[in-house]
């Protein structure tokens, strides 16, 4: 199993991008975006669901950021739109391998067996 990240890059506060999160050798009904900035630790961003009909999100990035998926493809995204700058960070997508879920296990990082690599978010004042 491989998640290859992209999409990372430098944006002016106010801006926008698109991570993308390529999945192979195997499909996951529950994928997660996590980031970790400079000195701190790693912390839960989003979560997706099956088809994209169930999503959660951290108090704050709600309702500037949205996760999705394409099946088909086998990839999930995280639209960023009005970044600040304490959005800079390295962003990970995350594979769980386990179909169910209670409470809160979609925001631990204990949740996901499988990692990618990390794409660069860089938001500058």
């Amino acid at each position: 199993v491989q998640l290859q990240a992209s999409g990372g890059g430098t944006v002016q506060a106010g801006g926008s991008l698109r991570l993308s999160c390529v999945v192979s050798g195997s499909t996951f009904n529950i994928m997660g975006w996590f980031r970790r900035a400079p000195g701190k630790e790693r912390e839960f961003v989003a979560a997706v669901v099956g088809n994209s009909i169930i999503t959660y999100y951290s108090d704050s990035v709600n309702g500037r950021f949205t996760i999705s998926r394409d099946n088909a493809k086998n990839v999930v995204y995280l639209q960023m739109n009005r970044l600040k700058s304490e959005d800079t960070a390295n962003y990970h997508c995350a594979a769980a391998l386990s179909s169910y879920y209670s409470r809160r296990d979609y925001a631990q990082e204990s949740f996901y067996e499988f990692w990618g690599q990390g794409t660069q978010v860089t938001v500058s004042s």
